[in-house]
């Protein structure tokens, strides 16, 4: 049986506090580009272990936690991911991807050849855990497991972010080399690399822009009652 304590009490905010803060992330969410050209200047592993933990707040099915994430600043390990990566992402570019999706990628400018592997201080992988390990060696299905780290990635590039630092999502495919350069078990599956530092002085990003509310979202609002 589940123990149950207090939900945290907080006088709720007035309507127009709500707004503030709401436009106030908005503001702050907004810049946010992916980088692909960083610097190699430090950052303390306190702030990314503070990003991690706040990776891990994200909701999940059953509160199982399915996540584990890889913090890699070690040059030389960073070195055999980028190696790896590259070797797929080489295939991936000459071999596999379909017309349309190189037509889609191309305003982005992006090849096989990933420097920011190397160059920025922090890489962090991303794993879920479609499975659990028991205690007996049994293994035992987690619940909605890629949404839940979907989320937890999601609440991570935004904790990046807040911090005044450039991320990068990088998702080679297939990225099983990640379990045996890491040596995450095989229940554990790589969801992506998160690249973490300071943008260099010189960072371009391409010149796109954000659909408009009104193309991402729509509104089903009942009648409000004048009684």
């Amino acid at each position: 049986m589940s123990q149950f304590v207090p939900a945290p009490r907080c006088a709720p905010p007035a309507d127009e506090e709500l707004l503030r803060r709401a436009k106030a992330f908005y503001d702050s969410a907004n810049p946010r580009r992916t980088v692909r050209e960083f610097s190699n200047r430090p950052v303390p592993r306190e702030v990314i272990e503070l990003c991690i933990r706040s990776a891990g707040t994200a909701p999940n099915g059953a509160n199982l936690q399915p996540w584990h994430f890889v913090a890699i600043s070690d040059a030389n390990l960073k070195r055999e991911i980028r190696a790896a990566a590259e070797a797929e992402e080489k295939e991936f570019y000459e071999k596999r991807a379909p017309k349309a999706w190189l037509e889609a990628l191309a305003p982005l400018g992006t090849d096989s050849n990933k420097p920011f592997l190397t160059t920025a201080p922090w890489l962090i992988a991303v794993f879920a855990q479609p499975f659990r390990e028991l205690p007996d060696g049994t293994r035992s299905p987690t619940y909605y497991a890629i949404e839940s780290v979907g989320i937890a990635t999601g609440l991570l590039v935004t904790a990046v972010h807040s911090c005044g630092l450039a991320s990068l999502t990088h998702t080679p495919s297939p990225m099983g080399f990640l379990n045996r350069l890491l040596g995450r078990p095989s229940h554990e599956k790589p969801f992506l690399l998160l690249v973490v530092g300071h943008p260099a002085e010189s960072a371009m990003i391409p010149d796109i822009s954000r659909k408009p509310l009104d193309e991402i979202s729509s509104f089903r609002m009942g009648q409000l009652s004048d009684s």
